[in-house]
């Protein structure tokens, strides 16, 4: 037996980086941030592209979710708070200048942006697959559960009064908000798809046109009736559902990383449940009830268009091959810009 003098020591692992955002000179991180908070602003308008892939294509991912959880600690660095600002406020200018013709193509033409809206959701099913690896069990049930809770809410929010324009009080948007962002951080889960589906997601694009159109025409106290009624409470929803979800996955991922997976798994395929696209808005007639009201002439002739209910139609053969080919357009663009940050 050899003696312990002669036995060779064992070299012992290298420790992790104190600092995980410090393999990057702040100028390139911030320019990476910048092309992240853009196409994550625009991903959180189109249901079905996740936000949290978009960071992950530009490269910023682990250090966006890190910097957050690091804020949320009260501790403030340069390189965090020069990171968080710069994807902040990239996302901000995205949404605001955009969020009106994104709201236009669902109003008008809701069959074609919702063919594109499932195959861009489909194309995250292989970024998460990716994550899983090899699949066992835990792996199974997690999707199941998240398979049943999106099809649980396609099925409230189709038998709900409104074609879906959603609105509500401060709570309600509060908590949109929070499901929006908390959905915004995970890979290959849509943000703007989770608005869709709890009927907020036109009411908010709405909203934030309206407060771009105000500041436009520097008509201050139009800005406000948006600004407070919903800029405001889903604003504070967004920054709480980011600073909690940002903890919690880096718990749920040290702990139970299966199921975790799991359950983004089955959400991302429920998903779809909710989008189908045959279906268009129809004029009211006098006595529905929208939005807890009861329609009379008056009410139905100021009523906008992505407030009237929506009905399911029969669609052409034309049209299912388009739908086929918009779908297949869609997973492809997630898909490749899936690609894109698989080094990460």
């Amino acid at each position: 037996m050899s003696s312990p003098e002669l036995e060779t020591p064992r070299t012992p692992a290298s420790p992790a980086p104190a600092d995980p955002l410090a393999d990057a000179p702040l100028p390139q991180l911030v320019t990476r941030g910048a092309l992240g908070g853009v196409l994550m602003g625009l991903a959180n308008l189109v249901p079905g592209i996740s936000g949290g892939t978009m960071l992950l294509a530009s490269g910023v991912y682990q250090h966006f979710v890190n910097a957050v959880a690091e804020l949320s600690t009260l501790k403030f660095r340069l390189r965090s708070l020069a990171l968080l600002g710069t994807v902040v406020a990239a996302a901000g200018l995205s949404i605001l200048l955009f969020a009106g013709p994104v709201k236009g193509l669902v109003v008008d033409h809701r069959w074609a942006a919702y063919s594109l809206f499932i195959g861009l959701t489909l194309g995250g099913v292989p970024v998460i697959w990716k994550m899983v690896g090899k699949a066992d069990r835990s792996i199974w049930i997690g999707a199941a559960v998240g398979l049943l809770v999106m099809v649980a809410i396609a099925v409230l929010q189709t038998r709900g009064a409104s074609g879906g324009a959603g609105g509500g009080g401060f709570l309600t948007l509060f908590i949109a908000g929070v499901i929006g962002a908390s959905a915004m951080i995970l890979p290959g889960i849509s943000g703007g798809y989770m608005l869709l589906v709890l009927g907020q997601y036109v009411a908010i694009l709405g909203g934030i046109d309206a407060f771009k159109n105000a500041l436009k025409a520097r008509d201050l106290a139009a800005a406000v009736d948006p600004m407070l009624g919903i800029i405001l409470p889903v604003g504070l929803g967004v920054v709480i559902g980011v600073v909690a979800v940002s903890n919690l996955l880096k718990m749920l991922f040290a702990r139970y990383e299966k199921p975790t997976l799991g359950v983004l798994l089955g959400l991302l395929v429920g998903a779809v449940v909710g989008l189908w696209p045959f279906q268009r808005g129809v004029p009211p007639q006098v006595g529905d009830v929208i939005k807890g009201r009861a329609m009379t002439p008056e009410l139905i002739a100021a009523l906008k268009p992505e407030d009237w209910p929506t009905v399911f139609f029969g669609p052409s053969g034309l049209q299912v091959l388009a739908a086929l080919g918009l779908i297949a357009a869609g997973f492809a663009a997630t898909a490749l810009v899936a690609r894109l940050g698989k080094k990460q």
